[in-house]
């Protein structure tokens, strides 16, 4: 492996030489893109002025993780990403680039809400540390479009740049946004590493698990009365060659990654055959609140805002520096509904087949249904 460039001295490093590039943390479903896409991009071994400007070419990628990832090509350093020898194993490296949200809802489910978000902390701030510690000139931490905030004053689509308005709750939005605090603090901090944070729209994808993803295994498509939502996808493949264009080209700042345009209420239902249930804003967020509150949902009920209110992005500076997604809105909602088919979830948590023939006709009866059923054992309780 080439040794890092050093720090001062002419240029930093020559934009036509190679940057060898590690990935920590790789189980995950978008990680893996991530991976397979760097192999891509090294195996073309194209570097120097491109019609959008220069870039580097991609040397040796790396995967940095407890267990070998199933991708071709790589070099395999063994670590626990929220270990403080992660330091060792991102020596010689230029690059590295860590997945910040996930794609793995059981797991996170499992783990309960304040040990994934004290797990998610815990490995976003050791990768910044390891990356700033080891000599590591250009790190890549992704984390969701979702931070932008879902709002009814929401522009479509939201630039690059817009503000970051999603509550910092104890969901997994919440979670990202405290990562995003993290990465501002350490542009502070760490002034020799250069961080771009991408926040990429839904994910789909070949063992993509979401809250997302489950709001299409309900029975109906639950809407939320006067609301206008804008579903935009991105498949994790593109974010792959999104992660792996921004390495090459050396892309500060924030970027967003997601299919061009974006898909109505309308579309939705004609694309995926599924009926609506239209409830008050009111009414579906004071029951997901109370659910949530006694155990019932997985999700706080702030969630319903990313299917009511638009937060589509508009990939612009990804776009203007020559990045081309290859999946639109449509192909990726067929994914979507291909990588779920015999699943079933109301309000993101799982159903077995017989709960979901029995459970509800619509996301909006099993809501309301499910909090009377919770008022009748609690005044059972108490009598």
């Amino acid at each position: 492996m080439s040794s890092p460039a050093g720090a001062q001295g002419g240029a930093v490093r020559s934009r036509r030489s190679a940057v060898d590039v590690a990935v920590v943390g790789t189980a995950g479903a978008a990680s893996q893109a991530v991976l397979r896409a760097l192999v891509t991009t090294a195996a073309r071994g194209t570097a120097g002025a491109t019609a959008h400007g220069p870039q580097s070419r991609i040397g040796t990628v790396l995967a940095v993780d407890v267990e070998r990832p199933p991708v071709g090509g790589v070099e395999y350093r063994q670590c626990d990403p929220a270990h403080p020898t992660l330091v060792e194993a991102l020596r010689g490296v230029h690059a590295a680039a860590y997945v910040a949200t996930s794609t793995d809802l059981d797991s996170d489910l499992a783990l309960g809400a304040r040990v994934r978000r004290e797990r998610n902390l815990r490995r976003a701030q050791t990768v910044i540390t390891a990356a700033a510690a080891a000599g590591v000139r250009h790190l890549v931490v992704v984390t969701g479009a979702q931070v932008y905030g879902a709002h009814p004053d929401n522009p479509v689509p939201l630039p690059d740049d817009a503000p970051l308005r999603a509550p910092s709750d104890e969901g997994q939005v919440g979670d990202l946004m405290d990562v995003e605090q993290l990465v501002a603090v350490a542009r502070d901090v760490h002034p020799g590493l250069r961080i771009t944070a991408v926040r990429p729209a839904a994910l789909v994808g070949d063992g993509v698990d979401t809250v997302l993803t489950r709001h299409f295994e309900a029975p109906r498509l639950l809407t939320v009365r006067g609301s206008d939502p804008a579903w935009q996808f991105c498949h994790v493949d593109d974010l792959g060659s999104a992660v792996a264009l921004v390495l090459a080209r050396g892309i500060e700042g924030a970027v967003s990654v997601g299919a061009p345009g974006h898909l109505t209420q309308r579309d939705l239902e004609r694309l995926t055959g599924m009926r609506p249930v239209e409830l008050s804003l009111g009414a579906a967020m004071g029951t997901a609140d109370r659910l949530h509150r006694v155990g019932v949902l997985p999700a706080p009920a702030s969630d319903l805002a990313f299917v009511a209110f638009p937060w589509a992005v508009s990939a612009g500076r990804l776009l203007g520096d020559g990045w081309e997604p290859v999946h639109d809105n449509e192909t990726c909602l067929g994914v979507l509904l291909d990588t779920i088919r015999g699943s079933h979830a109301v309000a993101a948590r799982r159903l077995d087949r017989k709960d979901a023939a029995l459970g509800a006709a619509s996301a909006a009866v099993a809501l309301v249904g499910t909090a009377a059923i919770m008022r009748r054992r609690r005044r059972k309780g108490g009598s």
